[in-house]
């Protein structure tokens, strides 16, 4: 019986480290809509102002696999703009429900403002080419903790 019962725990515990494993700060999961295909990513999260005027200025690289996630604490209209980023991004501008609303291409080191709606939450930041190659477009979603359980089109588990 103990031995049924310490199995039956650690089938739990594996479960329970499975599911955690599904959402966490430093990953984001990305899918194009009505696709059940995700896409992970390891991200670095900005989430002050200060984190969010930096984003990836002054870098040279971004993995393949990686990107950044601007999470501000409420919708909003967001413009973004590629001074001082030397990396081609893809911009994927999301609402409150972590469903994307607009995508656009940031050109390396310029001024010219990327707008991405009135009532976006997260912009994810990804090398530029990914969300065409992966068919995320218009109506995709993000999967991430930051992304209130309650409102997401896509919860984590």
């Amino acid at each position: 019986m103990r031995l049924v019962l310490a199995g039956a725990a650690l089938a739990v515990a594996v479960a329970g480290a499975a599911a955690a494993q599904e959402c966490a700060p430093d990953r984001i999961d990305l899918r194009a809509a009505g696709d059940g295909t995700a896409h992970r990513f390891s991200v670095e999260i900005a989430d002050d102002d200060q984190e969010r005027a930096l984003g990836l200025m002054n870098r040279r690289e971004l993995p393949a696999d990686a990107g950044m996630l601007f999470v501000f604490p409420a919708p909003g209209p967001r413009t973004f703009w590629m001074k001082n980023t030397h990396i081609p991004l893809d911009l994927l501008f999301a609402d409150e429900t972590g469903t994307i609303r607009a995508v656009g291409r940031g050109k390396p080191l310029s001024l010219r403002p990327i707008f991405g709606g009135e009532a976006i939450q997260y912009v994810l930041e990804i090398n530029a080419g990914t969300a065409r190659r992966l068919g995320v477009a218009v109506g995709g979603e993000i999967r991430h903790p930051a992304i209130d359980r309650g409102l997401a089109a896509w919860p984590c588990p």
